[in-house]
């Protein structure tokens, strides 16, 4: 008699698209080099991946404000609203098991479409709670992984501008309780050919680096 396990569900992949430059951008090719990582640690399992352009959020409106600004009160929203809306992006972040962000760095710091998903994600009394010690996030902690490409360089010998988009974005995201950031970049693009192919040898390297060292962990438990 032969047995078999049965299948675990697809790894739910949620990934945040920030860049204008649709399949032209740098950050969303890098994230396609994460996702076959995530593809293979996967193996028979598989992943199921959801795509959201960022481009295509509104910012926050007045009737989200009040309800921050004052969380006794009731309001009634509309289901275009953005308090609406933020509670549809909340949810798809909580059913995701990984969080893939591709983002550009725009003058040293995420982007504005970003910064949109951040301020309507990262709301209190529903993803963190104010305490007497700090902000206390109250998602469940799952693995992000940040896909960046900047004109300049940000890493290593060569780093000639500030980089505030890694620690800004650390900080904010273990406000709501996701703690396991991983990023990855692909430097250097504004500085023509020989540059860019630099940084993408660099970033794809760094990937398939770590990812190749998670299997080897997986391979010796």
């Amino acid at each position: 008699m032969t047995s078999s396990r049965p299948l675990r569900a697809p790894l739910r992949v949620l990934r945040l698209v920030a860049s204008p430059n649709a399949n032209h951008s740098e950050s969303l090719k890098l994230s396609q080099q994460i996702l076959f990582g995530l593809a293979t640690e996967a193996g028979r399992r598989g992943i199921q991946l959801t795509d959201l352009d960022l481009n295509a959020l509104a910012p926050v409106d007045a009737s989200y404000a009040q309800a921050l600004a004052n969380q006794r009160i009731v309001t009634v929203s509309g289901r275009d609203s953005t308090l609406s809306r933020s509670n549809e992006l909340i949810d798809q972040l909580q059913a995701c098991d990984v969080l893939l962000i591709a983002t550009p760095m725009h003058n040293y710091s995420v982007p504005a479409p970003l910064k949109m998903w951040i301020d309507q994600v990262v709301r209190v009394g529903k993803t963190f709670v104010g305490t007497a010690k700090g902000k206390v996030g109250k998602l469940t902690d799952r693995p992000v992984y940040v896909a960046i490409a900047s004109g300049g360089h940000i890493s290593g010998p060569q780093a000639r501008q500030p980089d505030f988009l890694r620690p800004y974005l650390s900080a904010v995201l273990a406000t709501i309780g996701l703690t396991q950031v991983h990023y990855f970049s692909v430097e250097g693009t504004a500085k023509g050919g020989e540059s860019l192919s630099t940084g993408r040898a660099t970033g794809y390297g760094d990937v398939q680096a770590f990812f190749g060292r998670q299997s080897c962990r997986v391979g010796q438990v």
